[in-house]
């Protein structure tokens, strides 16, 4: 089958690239949980990145981004800078929590239901979190109590 104004070479190429591509992904999932496995954590996001701004780092007066870190992702380097395990991370926010520098560490993360989120301040973490637990509160509510139609349908007064 060839696609409108593709070659089927082409096509042939782009096919293998994404299954590549889809390999490379699936092998690093694998690796991740075999790490996490033992610490007993689970990953609550499908992917993500983070990444540490070397010049406003102020990692060897607190360290306190390493100390926060659940999966010890985070670690100081012989060469006086943090560094970070991908395979480790699981984008948690501790680390941006604890940071005393607004902005040097950037979280970018995607949920199960497709949502994405970034943040690399502690206010923007504390909003986000917030945010997350009022809509799930919302919705427990929602399941529990009935709707104002529906409570009055079953304790209008009867009129005789």
């Amino acid at each position: 089958m060839e696609k409108k104004g593709v070659k089927p070479s082409e096509s042939a190429a782009s096919d293998i690239f994404s299954l590549l591509v889809e390999t490379s992904d699936r092998e690093k999932r694998k690796r991740k949980e075999e790490l996490l496995s033992p610490l007993g954590v689970k990953e609550f996001f499908v992917s993500g990145s983070i990444t540490i701004d070397k010049r406003t780092c102020k990692g060897v007066e607190c360290k306190l981004c390493i100390k926060a870190c659940p999966t010890n992702a985070l670690f100081w380097r012989a060469t006086g800078e943090v560094g970070i395990i991908e395979e480790l991370c699981i984008y948690c926010g501790a680390c941006v929590l604890n940071c005393i520098v607004d902005d040097c560490i950037k979280i970018t993360r995607k949920r199960e239901n497709g949502e994405i989120e970034r943040f690399s301040t502690p206010r923007a973490f504390t909003i986000l979190e917030h945010g997350v637990n009022a809509k799930k509160r919302h919705e427990r509510v929602k399941a529990v109590f009935p709707t104002p139609e529906e409570y009055l349908k079953l304790y209008k007064p009867q009129m005789t």
